[in-house]
């Protein structure tokens, strides 16, 4: 009798250990992202399609150089908003040995010195004989940002005589809105996809010595270790892909709602066909 109730009591403790050990680990992901707005709405949008599938998902926000550190470091496991082949090289470069690009999300991005399109230059080199008009400053966002650097070598390259001024994203986009209520003239570091193109009528400056590059890409980048442990979750982001409508939309949807989680919803329920296809690759291996 004694036999037998021990084994009862064996089989109920190994019942319990399994039913509350490895699986819930097995299911958690942390995302990195710096506040960018198309970076925060592929986050976002990430983090609902795995929740939906039972994963836990935490996200660390920072600047650029620490988010690519620690994806690098194993501290978070994946980063959505890497900019190639020129933004972003310079983490690659020194990071890329632990991490592992798993794929473009996003075509045709680009960066480059934006204004308002009732401004009359239209390429860097006309800046510097029209600096008065910007009081002599160009607005950017924080220093770490791969297009800080850009613009910092497009100053050098075309000798010009404006002051990059640094800032957080909200602070430049609060002068962008401010400037151009007034019908003012003014110049920022900028960025497609950004929901701002749909806000406001503005304009690339040409940039004949493509200190800014051409066309860019923006591609996942995950921890090596996560990818080798995580081979769903891995194959989810490689799928993870928005064309510039459903992107441009997305950011809109969480520009103009305080709730995420509900702008979300609210954006996934008008793009379920999307939702269908990349839940199917997070599928749980019971279903």
């Amino acid at each position: 009798m004694k036999k037998i109730v021990g084994s009862i009591l064996i089989a109920l403790v190994i019942g319990v250990i399994a039913s509350c050990g490895p699986a819930n680990n097995d299911k958690k992901v942390t995302i990195a992202y710096v506040n960018w707005a198309e970076g925060v709405a592929m986050t976002q949008l990430s983090k609902t399609l795995l929740e939906k599938e039972g994963y836990t998902v935490a996200l660390k926000n920072a600047d650029v150089a620490p988010v690519f550190a620690a994806v690098a470091g194993g501290d978070a496991d994946v980063f959505l908003d890497t900019w190639m082949p020129v933004t972003h090289k310079e983490y690659l470069d020194k990071f890329g040995a632990n991490l592992e690009v798993l794929g473009t999300n996003f075509k045709n991005a680009r960066i480059g010195f934006v204004v308002p399109d009732y401004v009359k230059i239209n390429s860097v080199e006309e800046l510097n004989a029209n600096a008065a008009l910007f009081d002599g400053k160009i607005v950017g966002i924080d220093a770490g940002a791969g297009i800080m650097s850009k613009a910092e070598a497009a100053i050098k390259d075309y000798g010009l005589k404006l002051e990059l001024q640094s800032a957080s994203e909200a602070a430049m986009l609060a002068v962008l809105k401010k400037n151009i209520d007034a019908k003012k003239p003014v110049v920022i570091t900028g960025w497609s996809p950004h929901y701002i193109f749909s806000t406001y009528k503005l304009k690339f400056l040409n940039d004949p010595k493509a200190v800014f590059g051409a066309v860019e890409t923006i591609q996942t980048v995950a921890n090596k270790h996560f990818v080798a442990a995580e081979p769903k979750v891995a194959e989810f982001f490689r799928n993870f892909q928005l064309d510039e409508d459903e992107l441009g939309s997305l950011m809109a949807a969480l520009e103009n709602n305080t709730n995420e989680k509900a702008a979300v919803e609210e954006w996934l329920s008008k793009h379920q066909e999307l939702e269908m296809q990349l839940r199917s690759f997070i599928k749980s291996d019971s279903e």
